[in-house]
């Protein structure tokens, strides 16, 4: 893998997976809306790329992501409004997909959260409900996709330091999971075909990623 595009390339866990794939010798660059973020994106050893993934057309990011041998979803919209989250959340990122699909970039992976799913069992007036049901659905469309997918679920982050340990069968009381290692879990699975195709929940633990990726993809 060559070159990897990041949409949402000025979030924390992008600014922290872009060095990765750099030391790896991957030419990575981070999607952006906002121009002031350029130098950020720059110092995280991404090319920063302009572009409002929310306006544009599917056919429009599929010249974006032309020549891309990945892509990563990294964005969110970050609270706000309903109508705000599932532009973003949903209606963008599964643009995203499709674009991908047309530009000829078959490897997608999408930074999900630990429960995502149509059962997720967030109640309508919680604030969550707009973002969980935004992820159930650009989740689902991902997997009903020819796309080369792996779907990552980490439980709720932190900014603890990256330990490179986690387990793949977390216990729901106790979901933590550092940005530092969902970036690295990220880095991993790029790079290990056998994830493709699967949903990887997990949260800090005490089995070094490769070990437990490798453990969680024998189970099937």
């Amino acid at each position: 893998m060559k070159k990897v595009m990041i949409i949402g390339g000025h979030g924390k866990i992008a600014l922290l997976l872009a060095p990765l794939l750099a030391e790896a010798g991957i030419e990575v660059s981070g999607v952006i809306r906002n121009s002031a973020q350029i130098d950020d994106v720059a110092a995280a050893r991404a090319t920063p790329v302009v572009h409002d993934v929310v306006s544009a057309t599917a056919e429009e990011l599929a010249t974006l992501f032309a020549g891309q041998d990945a892509i990563v979803w990294s964005a969110g919209a970050g609270g706000g409004s309903p109508e705000r989250t599932y532009a973003v959340d949903r209606d963008a990122a599964i643009r995203t997909m499709d674009a991908a699909a047309a530009a000829g970039v078959s490897r997608y992976v999408m930074v999900s959260y630990l429960g995502a799913g149509p059962g997720h069992g967030v109640p309508s007036e919680d604030g969550f409900f707009a973002y969980a049901e935004a992820k159930a659905a650009a989740d689902a469309h991902l997997r009903t996709t020819a796309l080369a997918w792996t779907i990552l679920g980490p439980g709720a982050l932190t900014s603890e330091e990256p330990t490179g340990t986690i387990t793949t069968a977390p216990d729901m009381a106790h979901r933590n999971t550092s940005r530092a290692n969902v970036a690295l879990v990220a880095a991993a699975v790029l790079d290990h075909a056998a994830t493709i195709g699967h949903t990887i929940e997990f949260t800090d633990g005490d089995v070094p990623i490769g070990q437990a990726l490798d453990q969680t993809l024998a189970k099937g």
